[in-house]
């Protein structure tokens, strides 16, 4: 086990930053599976080509999965886009290879129009273009 505090993870993609993860507390565990988990919490910024932030991920917990490049936020999960619309839920998944965001459990998307609420999303990781699986209640839809 290796263990560090107040630690930056930088992802990046032929020399332009795609992400930056920042940990209190930071564990990793080597053996049959190898993963990270980082219970104190975590704050992700999500990066364009420009290297301007288009989104931000935070949790209360997260774990990394070495070799499948999964990450699984938990616990106060919040993403908040360029835009300001605000997503929140329980639990998010980050598959670092497809840069796409994926949640089974009740999703909370607040935008500047609409308060949206249902179960399940699907998402690119900046969270401008997603999508909720099953949607529950009343809302306005834009005609674009």
């Amino acid at each position: 086990m290796e263990t560090a505090t107040d630690l930056e993870i930088i992802y990046s993609d032929s020399a332009r930053i795609k992400a930056i993860v920042f940990a209190p507390e930071f564990n990793r565990f080597v053996g049959t599976e190898n993963y990270t988990e980082m219970d104190k919490g975590i704050n992700v910024k999500f990066y364009d080509g420009r290297g301007n932030v288009i989104s931000t991920l935070t949790s209360n917990y997260a774990i990394h999965k070495t070799e499948e490049k999964i990450m699984e936020a938990r616990e106060k999960v919040e993403v908040i886009n360029e835009k300001g619309e605000k997503l929140e839920t329980e639990y998010l998944q980050w598959n670092e290879q497809t840069g796409r965001i994926y949640s089974n459990e009740l999703v909370t998307i607040t935008t500047p129009r609409n308060k949206i609420i249902g179960k399940g999303l699907e998402s690119n990781q900046e969270f401008t273009d997603y999508t909720i699986l099953q949607p529950i209640g009343d809302f306005a839809i834009d005609k674009e």
